[in-house]
């Protein structure tokens, strides 16, 4: 019989070993090992509601039911698959880690997602970012107008991560030769071009910079007010500001790598600036530029 589930204050069964995981998952960003938390949580406590209460005791009849468990309570596909991908992240590493003898995720199968395209902003959506109604707003301290600015262009021109943007330390940034070095996913490093307004945009906010400096400051080229290193949550809280409507930083990213195929980028090119590892996940862009032109043309031709 299965002993009865000890939580904890993180609502895991230490059996689990669960924060050992996650603190191996050195190259994975704070956002991507939050999701694993979550998702490796929610897994437990299902287990502990079948009276599974160790990793020992999973097989891969259980993880099959775990999923059709997720598809009957209305998950999307895609959270689905996220879920287990967590999953069998989890028990590579409980393999290796000696916690199992046999790692019952291998060759687990979730369902594809929908393959939702990367949302796109039009024009007007891309000015309010770039070029705000609020440039007027006697209220605003100029630091902040200046460094916000920065953001953006930075964001759009570049392509960046809002994480490898949060990261960005001064001596990152080339504004002589035009160029910002980040580090992007699994720790790889690549050399990204800056757009002329996004060169003259950092050169007037690191001009401002020393408004908000603190001993918190260290190299960071971005700052928030309290003189820290800005995170992924001020960055959407600046958006918020600008946008009329509700956005996200990625979909900065999404409009970079969108407007580049549109104007006759190579893909590979663009796969190099966007840091993907697979060539796959920048084809996506391939599609939108696909639905662009539909669009473009449905709302044009007159014989459409």
């Amino acid at each position: 019989m299965a002993r009865p589930a000890t939580s904890t204050s993180s609502g895991i069964d230490p059996a689990w070993r669960t924060i050992e995981f996650v603190s191996s998952l050195t190259a994975a960003s704070d956002n991507t090992k939050s999701a694993y938390t979550s998702d490796l949580a929610a897994f437990v406590e299902w287990c502990a509601s079948v009276d599974v209460a160790e990793p020992v005791a999973v097989d891969r009849l259980l993880l099959r039911r775990y999923l059709a468990h997720l598809a009957a309570t209305r998950f999307a596909k895609r959270s689905i698959a996220r879920k287990a991908a967590a999953i069998r992240r989890y028990f590579g590493w409980a393999r290796r880690a000696g916690v199992i003898a046999v790692d019952p995720s291998l060759g687990l199968r979730a369902p594809a997602g929908e393959g939702r395209l990367p949302r796109v902003l039009d024009g007007a959506e891309l000015r309010t970012l770039l070029e705000p109604e609020s440039a007027d707003d006697d209220t605003e301290p100029p630091w902040r107008r200046r460094r916000d600015d920065a953001l953006m262009e930075m964001l759009y021109g570049s392509g960046l991560r809002v994480s490898e943007l949060c990261a960005l330390d001064l001596d990152g940034v080339d504004l002589r030769r035009g160029v910002v070095t980040v580090w992007g996913k699994g720790g790889k490093e690549r050399r990204v071009p800056m757009s002329h307004a996004a060169i003259e945009a950092v050169k007037t906010w690191t001009a401002l910079r020393r408004d908000v400096l603190s001993d918190a400051s260290g190299g960071a080229l971005f700052l928030n007010s309290r003189g820290g290193r800005m995170g992924a949550r001020d960055v959407r809280r600046v958006m918020d500001r600008r946008s009329a409507t509700p956005t996200h930083p990625h979909a900065l990213r999404h409009t970079f790598a969108t407007h580049l195929l549109d104007g006759g980028a190579d893909l590979r090119a663009v796969q190099e600036l966007l840091g993907h590892s697979d060539v796959a996940t920048t084809q996506r862009y391939t599609h939108v530029s696909k639905e662009r032109l539909r669009s473009v043309y449905s709302n044009t031709h007159p014989r459409a």
